[in-house]
């Protein structure tokens, strides 16, 4: 497994549990609001020091008894044809397991489920359908995105979707994806876009960003279409 980060504690990032988070690298979106370009562009990834499977399992046992869950994001975590097996030993470790994904990869998500892999998904509703190529920055397969949607709303696993509220995206955009995805079995959170972060394609940041006071109107507007819906 190619990974590129560890994050040894985080106390938000699997929601209520005790947390590491690790980092793998490489991911087929080009989101231009990405945080984490060292995990995506390939010339970036050329220069990450990468951290050895055996080094990353090596601190979970040293971990066993601290940690409850292990979240696995990237990059887009998908990608890669091992991470059944990579779920499977931290499974067996006694982790809970918490997955990161952009929704591309439905046959993928829907094996870790079948498989009793993963625990909790977290999926990124980048946008509207009809913005969702601006926001992912390539040429999406839309109907892939629909299937892992459909397959979370099942409810065999716990879940949750989240959009960035990312420069470009307005209020319309919102009332949109809340007719798109809500559902009374859905938790959905909006993440306001930090402007202090480095990202992968800066010229996003000419178009208008939603103020949080404007944020939590559009929630509060969309809030019944869904079990939860909060800033985040």
């Amino acid at each position: 497994m190619k990974i590129g980060g560890l994050q040894k504690t985080t106390l938000i990032d699997y929601p209520g549990k005790i947390a590491c988070t690790v980092f793998l690298i490489g991911c087929n979106f080009r989101c231009p609001f990405c945080y984490s370009g060292e995990f995506v562009l390939p010339e970036k990834i050329k220069k990450l020091k990468r951290i050895p499977e055996k080094d990353f399992f090596d601190f979970l046992k040293q971990r066993k008894g601290l940690l409850e869950g292990i979240c696995i994001c990237g990059g887009e975590p998908c990608i890669s044809k091992d991470l059944p097996k990579f779920c499977a030993k931290i499974k067996k470790m006694g982790y809970l397991v918490k997955l990161d994904t952009n929704g591309s990869y439905p046959k993928m998500l829907q094996k870790l489920i079948n498989a009793h892999l993963i625990d909790y998904v977290a999926m990124d509703i980048k946008a509207p359908i009809s913005k969702y190529e601006q926001m992912a920055g390539i040429k999406v397969n839309l109907e892939d995105i629909k299937k892992s949607i459909a397959i979370l709303k099942q409810g065999k696993n716990d879940f949750e979707f989240r959009t960035t509220v990312a420069p470009g995206l307005n209020k319309s955009d919102f009332l949109k994806i809340a007719n798109w995805i809500g559902g009374r079995e859905v938790k959905y959170f909006l993440q306001e876009f930090n402007t202090q972060k480095p990202i992968l394609n800066s010229k996003i940041l000419k178009y208008p960003i939603l103020k949080e006071k404007e944020i939590k109107e559009i929630v509060k507007e969309i809030e019944p279409k869904f079990q939860t819906c909060k800033l985040r």
